[in-house]
């Protein structure tokens, strides 16, 4: 049995949909999903998705495609500094996973995070994840399924590209537009 499932070390989440499953567009299914960003220096989690996904496209080569790699072989493993324009990406990794399960959520003593508002993208833990093959509608690859979370600490909140109330409504400058 190859080893695809994955415990990561501290990442930070960034996109974290995971009290509520959410659909991409129109005609896709709702899905829980979260973005995990993995420091460039933490080898041993980055080794470990390495080679899961290695078990995963060994896998995929006999159940999905074959018995042979496909040439257009999409991964999940992605680089922050290539692919984002964010400086939370920057000198790291990253991996979207997503499940049609809700997630597990637990802090750092193990117990349910239920309030909405001690989860949330910004914050640092470490994630269960599992890789597995497809082939989809021409597209051939490997995807990272989400298991469970564990929230170790807090982090300044990413927006995900929005602003606060308080930001938009707090500088007066627009005070005249109410007369």
């Amino acid at each position: 049995m190859s080893q695809t499932k994955v415990i990561t070390g501290k990442v930070r989440f960034s996109y974290a949909q995971v009290f509520e499953p959410k659909a991409m567009n129109e005609s896709s299914t709702p899905k829980y999903s979260i973005s995990l960003v993995i420091p460039k220096t933490d080898k041993k989690t980055l080794d470990k998705i390495k080679a899961a996904i290695e078990s995963a496209i060994e896998e995929g080569k006999t159940s999905k495609w074959g018995g042979k790699i496909p040439k257009n072989l999409k991964t999940p493993l992605r680089d922050g500094d290539d692919e984002r324009d964010d400086e939370v990406y920057a000198g790291a990794m990253f991996v979207n996973a997503n499940s049609s399960n809700k997630p597990g959520l637990v802090d750092a003593d193990l117990n349910p995070i239920l309030d909405k508002s001690e989860f949330y993208s910004g914050c640092y833990g470490r994630a269960s994840i599992n890789f597995y093959p497809y082939d989809s509608n021409g597209s051939k690859g490997i995807a990272c399924g989400l298991n469970n979370l564990q929230k170790l600490e807090d982090g300044e909140r990413l927006a995900g590209g929005g602003s606060t109330a308080e930001e938009d409504f707090g500088s007066g400058d627009d005070a005249d537009d109410l007369m």
